[in-house]
């Protein structure tokens, strides 16, 4: 059974996983692209703009993140989706106003704190200025940042480029809803000036302290809100001379606030809300049937490995242990038929119903 809790920030929706205490061959790690976007289908599936995993850490930090897409892809970063594990870690485990988690992610160590409001203000790090870092073949421009012109579909844009752990393409315009998102986005995501493909904001100014833009997210497409987005639209508009140090970013799903003085080794910082929608439980139909089973089945090696090699056992033992006399989740296994065997299926649903009934009364807790 994979456990999972919905939550939101802004309207960018995640299905959070608890891994943190999981076997090696749960269902958490058996996440193939496939059964993320069966998971995210807001039709056949629970839906959601992307699957994260709280995991142990590797190094320092508290936790480990992982974040999926919908199409299954893995990013670096998701500014919104870390608000969303800060909120979902607190509301797991009891944490108080005050708590700063050190979050190990593909562009490093995030620190996200909760506020007394509710509210998740994060550490982003510095951005990423050079172009070999974002990534783009835009060369740096006078303000000191990635620039250039881009024709897109027939349609020419001065844009700037800024990373926050994760590419960005930055577009100021005199109107952003006059955007043909869909078009323009989709083009621009995998233009030739961004070899690992980009998130695209087009960005109004209404104030030097507020801004509205619209956002298509590499992977994912039209999306409510993105905290790394907002981050590097405020960054670009700063250093073109376009915003003052703190504004509030207007997206389609609600404001965030973000803050950087303009200096290349300072930290940006957001501030904005993450809030719980529901938990639940994959059916066995959903996460154990159909064209994931199917793709793992295919994948299956032709041969048996070779005592030296390194097995995935969570994808290529799906139909059964390939290594039996020398098996890295042996004892994990042992483990986890230890506990099926000496606890009833009542018991297993009891245990599943107490970790949601815990973390619901931590929500109601602190709205008190």
């Amino acid at each position: 059974m994979l456990h999972f809790s919905k939550y939101q920030g802004l309207g960018n929706d995640f299905l959070m996983v608890d891994a943190r205490r999981a076997l090696p061959d749960e269902a958490p790690f058996a996440l193939t692209p496939a059964r993320i976007q069966r998971l995210c289908d807001r039709r056949f599936g629970i839906g959601g703009d992307g699957v994260i995993l709280a995991l142990t850490p590797e190094a320092q930090g508290d936790v480990r993140m992982r974040i999926f897409n919908a199409d299954g892809s893995e990013p670096e970063m998701c500014g919104n989706g870390i608000r969303c594990l800060a909120r979902f870690l607190a509301d797991s485990d009891g944490d108080q106003p005050g708590r700063r988690w050190q979050i190990e992610t593909l562009a490093g160590i995030i620190v996200p704190e909760l506020l007394d409001d509710g509210l998740i203000r994060v550490d982003m790090g510095r951005p990423y200025l050079e172009p070999a870092t974002v990534p783009t073949t835009l060369a740096t421009g006078p303000a000191g940042l990635p620039q250039g012109s881009l024709t897109v579909d027939g349609t020419s844009f001065e844009v700037a480029a800024a990373g926050m752990g994760n590419p960005h393409v930055v577009i100021p315009v005199a109107d952003v809803e006059s955007i043909d998102l869909q078009r323009l986005g989709a083009a621009l995501e995998v233009h030739p000036a961004f070899p690992a493909r980009t998130n695209v904001h087009f960005v109004q100014m209404l104030a030097p302290d507020h801004l509205r833009m619209r956002v298509w997210e590499r992977g994912a497409g039209p999306t409510l809100a993105c905290g790394t987005g907002a981050c590097a639209t405020l960054v670009a508009c700063r250093l073109l001379g376009l915003s003052a140090d703190q504004a509030r970013v207007e997206l389609p799903g609600g404001p965030l606030t973000i803050e950087w003085n303009g200096d290349p080794d300072s930290s940006v910082w957001m501030s904005g809300p993450a809030e719980a929608v529901f938990d639940g439980m994959v059916t066995p139909e959903l996460w154990g049937e159909g064209p994931a089973q199917e793709e793992h089945v295919a994948a299956l090696p032709a041969s048996q490995p070779s005592s030296t090699d390194t097995i995935d056992c969570a994808t290529a033992c799906v139909n059964g242990c390939l290594r039996p006399e020398h098996c890295p989740s042996a004892e994990a296994r042992a483990r986890a038929m230890a506990l099926l065997q000496n606890t009833s299926l009542d018991g297993l649903v009891t245990m599943a119903s107490e970790s949601l009934e815990a973390r619901t009364r931590a929500r109601f807790s602190r709205e008190l």
